[in-house]
């Protein structure tokens, strides 16, 4: 009797979960988005001819926002190179780095906009200010 109660119980999770799931339509994978890297710069005072001073990758959180600015649409973290690919679906956005520290003006984050085409990853640098000059 105890093995008919627990069978007749899991039954009938099974049944609620494939119902749950037959409401839902599977999206398919984005194909559009945004890629790209975060870099830091300028890390020399003075760039001397010869004496390479190449900006650096960051890592920094991202909060992209539909064109409007009224809703926020995704947030994420780049890798430790400053490297990301994030699925969008085809329009306009606002991108909108994070500061590292709220509390502090630098390095600034420098926010742009972005159109995203459709079957498309664009390619995008986002830039932090350290405000060295």
């Amino acid at each position: 009797m105890k093995h008919l109660a627990i069978a007749l119980l899991l039954a009938g999770a099974l049944a609620l979960v494939a119902a749950a799931c037959d409401g839902e339509e599977e999206q398919p994978p984005l194909t559009s988005g945004i890629e790209g890297q975060v870099l830091l710069g300028p890390q020399c005072p003075v760039v001397q001819e010869g004496t390479p001073c190449p900006d650096e990758p960051y890592q920094a959180t991202i909060d992209v926002w539909n064109a409007g600015r009224s809703r926020k649409v995704t947030t994420f973290t780049t890798d430790d190179q400053g490297r990301f690919r994030v699925p969008l679906p085809p329009g306009d956005y606002y991108i909108d780095p994070q500061p590292e520290d709220p509390g502090r003006p630098l390095p600034a984050p420098i926010p742009q906009d972005v159109t995203v085409l459709p079957d498309l990853f664009v390619s995008i640098t986002i830039q932090y200010d350290t405000g060295i000059r």
